[in-house]
């Protein structure tokens, strides 16, 4: 086990989210394996396709997704692509609808860097949750796109839960944008804590039945130039606990 799991899992345990900086976060995974392919896994961002699910007509979104069973504590194994879905209660933007997205690439599921971060990550959340056995992993590819006059938004449903248990929100690439400040609120709306995700590997931790997150619009710095930020979100959710939440 990683010297850094304990800390971090005293974090979530003590106020239901953590910041991990990218420092903490590199050490961190060290002791979970290695990210010798992090590179290839970076430009696999540059092959998302536009989310065509968006309510608010928005065309600022490009993903992909996945879906793995884990082991507590054990081996992680894709499972067949299925849609993501998520109940109204939990996105009233986008939710109760199926929503299907193209899947991630083999070659980046079966990566090193992936390999890593999912045990590291399922270390960490088994350590907050002994009485899982089993948990069902999702796996989102997001890049927010900004450009003049038209500002990204990484959470368009606004202040929200996810339906799961542990959120891991990594930061991949940010590019020519301003904002994009993540800020945490206990269930009664009150701000436990704000930051901003900006190197490669900086974290965002929830544990997201104690806790909502939202994420601000970014927007260009240089309005003659690409404007993005490319994140890696794995959820994590009880196997037993499938039923639509």
């Amino acid at each position: 086990m990683s010297p850094s799991i304990p800390r971090i899992a005293d974090a979530l345990d003590q106020q239901g989210f953590a910041f991990v900086e990218a420092p903490t976060m590199r050490e961190a995974l060290s002791g979970a394996g290695g990210l010798d392919d992090w590179d290839v896994f970076a430009a696999s961002w540059n092959d998302l396709h536009l989310d065509r699910h968006m309510a608010d007509g928005g065309r600022y979104r490009r993903r992909r997704h996945a879906t793995f069973h884990a082991v507590a504590g054990g081996e992680t194994t894709r499972q067949i692509h299925q849609p993501h879905y998520q109940s109204l209660d939990y996105n009233t933007l986008n939710g109760g609808i199926e929503r299907w997205f193209e899947p991630v690439e083999e070659a980046i599921a079966r990566g090193t860097a992936l390999a890593t971060i999912l045990r590291w990550s399922n270390a960490t959340f088994s350590a907050l949750s002994p009485d899982v056995t089993d948990w069902h992993v999702e796996m989102h590819q997001f890049r927010i796109e900004a450009s003049p006059g038209h500002a990204g938004q990484p959470t368009p449903e606004g202040m929200h839960r996810d339906g799961v248990d542990h959120v891991l929100v990594l930061l991949v690439r940010r590019e020519n944008i301003a904002s994009g400040t993540t800020s945490i609120h206990d269930l009664e709306g009150h701000e436990l804590g704000s930051f901003t995700l900006t190197r490669p590997l900086d974290s965002a931790l929830v544990e997201d039945r104690r806790v909502f997150h939202g994420v601000t619009a970014v927007e260009p710095v240089d309005a003659s130039k690409p404007a993005f930020r490319d994140v890696l979100v794995l959820t994590w959710r009880d196997a037993r606990d499938l039923r639509p939440r």
